[in-house]
């Protein structure tokens, strides 16, 4: 761990770095196959997150007690949160090009998890892990080592601006706060 301009200690790769056009390109057509099943993708990457971070069922109360990933999977409200996770994702994939408007996106979740939803934000570092995973092995026959430094970006971009709205909120004022 580092400080970082003397603020909070984070880790050395939870700084953003720059996307260039070419890793744009990567994660735009990677992320053209994934959209295109974006529901089963979507309720994979969330049923993995559950079973992995059991915790962060505590969120939803809709599907906070369900242990049974047949049973997560069948979920209704399970699968509509999927679908609203996978189209913020593609609207950040589609306007890689258009940094305000990333941070702005990613700025909008930030603040509602934090603030509505009081989400711990260390649930996104692992959400976008869990993304990161599972992408790589839907797409394993292809997923070039240039495709996971690429998304191994994206992930970071996405913790990094989400975690910015956090602490603009005053998130860290929290008591057992996470960031």
């Amino acid at each position: 761990m580092e400080k970082v301009q003397g603020e909070m200690e984070i880790e050395r790769w939870e700084r953003s770095e720059e996307i260039s056009e070419a890793e744009k390109k990567v994660i735009q057509e990677t992320w053209s196959r994934v959209y295109a099943n974006c529901e089963d993708v979507g309720v994979s990457i969330l049923i993995r997150f559950f079973v992995n971070f059991p915790s962060a069922k505590q969120y939803f109360s809709q599907f906070k007690h369900m242990e049974d990933p047949l049973e997560m999977e069948r979920s209704l409200q399970l699968r509509k949160h999927a679908q609203r996770v996978m189209g913020a994702i593609n609207t950040v994939v589609e306007n890689l090009s258009d940094p305000e408007k990333v941070s702005s996106i990613l700025a909008l979740v930030g603040k509602a998890h934090a603030l509505k939803h009081k989400v711990e934000p260390v649930y996104f570092k692992k959400l976008t892990g869990v993304m990161l995973e599972v992408i790589a092995e839907e797409y394993a026959d292809d997923f070039t080592p240039e495709m996971h430094t690429a998304w191994t970006k994206m992930k970071t971009l996405i913790y990094t601006h989400v975690t910015a709205a956090y602490k603009e909120v005053g998130w860290a004022q929290y008591p057992n706060a996470t960031l």
